[in-house]
């Protein structure tokens, strides 16, 4: 009798279970439909509304609105251009150019020609079989789950491609370790001439530009930059990373070399992208904000060490959701000046201290 009783609940307890799942996969299901009618619908507006009046529409608060909610993937990549812009005046003749000399290159490379041939602005030859010995490495390992970047792969050509010519078109500052990320994504999302006139002037940006020419200096204000909006937003976590010494350095390099596209699932890192498209340099900041803000009460549980495991490999199962609604949060505003001012302020102070004192370059 007491067996009996014990398998119907069982059986009970199963059938409860059976039905809370039925129930999730419902909500589930209801919230992707609604997610695709809304993209549906956003598409329609972009397509026929903002971007036939882009420069009179792009700052009104509808599509400032509509913006932050993440841009529909089949516009996305056309937003995106047309945000980053093209100040360098990149066409893509230009592009082929470039990518003609890259294939040269490549070919003598492997011929091994003299030095005085690949002599280029001050490059040396060493210096480029470097670049071109890491773009190879670094390919391999850009979304590799992905399987579409690796040798054999649909886009690996394409990548390599892209990469090559940028290194061709700015000798001075070559192939870093990273932009692998940032030019797949731009792949993912644009036609390859496209792809490549937004990823020179992407990278032709202050911020990017100060952290692939690895400008310590530079690199240094935004570092301080940042903490006077984490003392603000997050002082408990901020002390906190005080006392173990735990500097920004330490994860807000890897996420802002590649705009977070290493760091977060795809789908967020795009969706982080959006946003930078609109606003510049500031979100890549207040996004780190949001994200140490999703996580604080774990992190203030943390020792140095596991603070800096947990930011270099960040949790596979966060949602843009959560992020965004801490992102949403964080108020990039200080004493009512605002992170533009804020960051001029710390580069008119740095160049009084240049003045007084001589700082050597590490």
């Amino acid at each position: 009798m007491r067996h009996r009783q014990e398998y119907d609940e069982m059986v009970a307890e199963a059938k409860k279970r059976e039905v809370k799942e039925a129930q999730r996969r419902k909500k589930l299901m209801k919230e992707r439909f609604k997610q695709e009618e809304n993209i549906a619908s956003a598409m329609v507006v972009w397509n026929t509304e903002i971007l036939p009046n882009w420069d009179a529409m792009r700052n009104t608060r509808k599509v400032r609105d509509l913006w932050w909610q993440g841009l529909p993937p089949s516009v996305r990549g056309k937003v995106w251009s047309l945000a980053v812009g093209n100040e360098l005046n990149i066409t893509s003749e230009l592009y082929e150019i470039f990518l003609s000399r890259a294939k040269e290159r490549w070919k003598s490379f492997s011929e091994t020609t003299s030095e005085n041939e690949s002599e280029d602005a001050g490059v040396s030859v060493a210096d480029r079989e470097a670049s071109l010995e890491l773009i190879k490495l670094d390919i391999s390992r850009t979304f590799p789950s992905l399987y579409i970047f690796q040798k054999g792969g649909p886009y690996h050509d394409l990548l390599h491609s892209v990469l090559g010519a940028y290194t061709c078109y700015r000798p001075d500052v070559g192939y870093v370790q990273g932009m692998s990320f940032i030019a797949a994504v731009l792949i993912l999302n644009l036609e390859e001439a496209d792809a490549f006139i937004a990823f020179a002037n992407l990278l032709n940006k202050p911020c990017q530009l100060a952290f692939f020419r690895v400008d310590h200096s530079m690199m240094l204000k935004y570092f301080a930059a940042f903490e006077v909006f984490f003392e603000e937003n997050l002082p408990k976590l901020f002390q906190h990373f005080n006392s173990y010494s735990l500097t920004p350095d330490l994860y807000l390099i890897d996420w802002i070399f590649t705009l977070y596209s290493k760091s977060l699932p795809l789908d967020l890192a795009c969706r982080v992208w959006d946003v930078f498209c609109r606003d510049g340099e500031e979100f890549l900041f207040r996004t780190a904000l949001g994200i140490l803000r999703l996580y604080e009460d774990i992190l203030l549980q943390m020792d140095f060490i596991h603070i800096a495991q947990f930011l270099t490999k960040l949790p596979d199962d966060i949602t843009s959701e959560k992020l965004f609604s801490c992102i949403a949060a964080i108020q990039m505003q200080n004493s009512n000046k605002k992170w533009t001012q804020v960051f001029t302020s710390l580069m008119k102070d740095y160049k009084e201290g240049d003045k007084s004192s001589p700082v050597s370059k590490t």
